[in-house]
């Protein structure tokens, strides 16, 4: 006997987490509420692994980044774009979406493409202050389109747009800090810092942190949390043993390629040290931290330096260029939050005030009541 659902939805995204963690925290929403989830992504991304996880019944559409070039690549790219496309418009066919989710990026071009031309219904939901390419080209014909920032708004061709914040999970919302702080094996009572560059890692923001971790731990007392990519955890470890061979046997420190649970490395932290992608910046402000933002220079539409220069702005963040970052710099930073704890706080209620606990709601309301 086969199940029961109240209605089938697909929802798309993929890549980064930036894409993946919006779309499945909708998913999961829609789930809970008795709705049946399709994932459409690319098998080769993570967000297979992560989907598969949850156990959604995943999509597969092979596709890539656009190439930026008029060359025989592009053309590939092209034809492989096509075939996306008629296999997306398939999928719609066999399994009847009442409406699809999309959170930008490559590689939810294809489903887009698939729902105008089957008249599927679809949201779009963009995570920065600037919009990528994809929400801006495609988001004429969305039902809504929902956004992270206020000023993102000029960008998008369609009257019907929700300003919701990220969709986050839940636990952001009810985990407190003294169960973020056991959840890690940390004191909630001491200071904590955290040093991230994102899922890959950032090599300036590892380079000038590995400098610093016996001075944070010994001398400044802080409690470290240390995410230095899965690609540089070796080479960050061998450092690090040459400049401070007893690290291991250091309490203070937790030093990790990744961490499944952001939501408790985050809740537990006080200061963060952090690339300025969206997703990451509206976890971080949905933790109660002090931010230290890093944008990634080389991001695409320079969207990394907008989303930081937005927090600069509303006084939720310490900015750092990345060509200025080195060990005297994020000392002075950090130091200067430790010395004047009312600015720690000044920029921990600042960024507080930008958190947005209800877009998983919202959004899914309007995917529930979509026409």
């Amino acid at each position: 006997m086969s199940e029961v659902y109240n209605s089938k939805y697909f929802v798309t995204g993929g890549g980064t987490g930036g894409h993946i963690y919006p779309a499945m925290a909708v998913a999961d929403m829609l789930t809970e509420g008795g709705d049946k989830v399709y994932y459409v992504g690319n098998k080769r991304n993570m967000e297979f692994e992560l989907a598969s996880k949850k156990g959604y019944k995943f999509l597969h559409v092979s596709v890539s980044g656009m190439p930026r070039k008029l060359n025989p690549k592009f053309f590939i790219w092209g034809v492989k774009l096509v075939k996306a496309i008629i296999r997306s418009v398939r999928y719609i066919k066999k399994y009847s979406p009442k409406a699809v989710f999309a959170t930008g990026g490559y590689v939810s071009a294809p489903m887009i493409f698939a729902c105008i031309i089957t008249k599927t219904p679809y949201i779009m939901h963009d995570c920065d202050a600037m919009p990528g390419l994809v929400t801006r080209r495609l988001s004429k014909r969305a039902k809504y389109v929902t956004l992270a920032f206020e000023n993102a708004k000029k960008f998008i061709p369609n009257k019907h747009i929700v300003i919701t914040g990220n969709p986050i999970r839940e636990e952001f919302k009810t985990l407190s800090k003294k169960q973020a702080s056991m959840n890690m094996g940390l004191a909630a009572n001491r200071l904590t810092l955290c040093i991230m560059g994102g899922s890959q890692g950032a090599k300036s923001i590892n380079n000038t942190t590995i400098e610093l971790l016996k001075e944070f731990s010994q001398e400044l007392n802080l409690q470290v949390i240390f995410q230095t990519g899965k690609k540089n955890y070796s080479d960050v470890i061998e450092r690090v043993q040459k400049i401070y061979p007893a690290f291991e046997q250091d309490n203070n420190l937790i030093i990790k390629p990744y961490f499944d649970d952001m939501i408790s490395v985050l809740k537990s932290s006080d200061i963060v040290v952090s690339r300025a992608g969206s997703l990451s910046i509206s976890e971080i402000c949905a933790s109660d931290t002090a931010p230290i933002l890093v944008p990634f220079p080389y991001a695409a539409a320079n969207h990394q330096r907008i989303n930081a220069k937005y927090l600069l702005d509303m006084g939720a963040c310490i900015y750092i260029e990345d060509k200025d970052l080195d060990p005297n710099t994020l000392r002075e930073k950090i130091v200067e939050l430790l010395d004047n704890p009312i600015k720690m706080n000044y920029l921990k209620q600042n960024a507080s005030h930008l958190a947005k606990f209800d877009a998983v709601k919202e959004i899914t309301n309007l995917l529930k009541n979509i026409l």
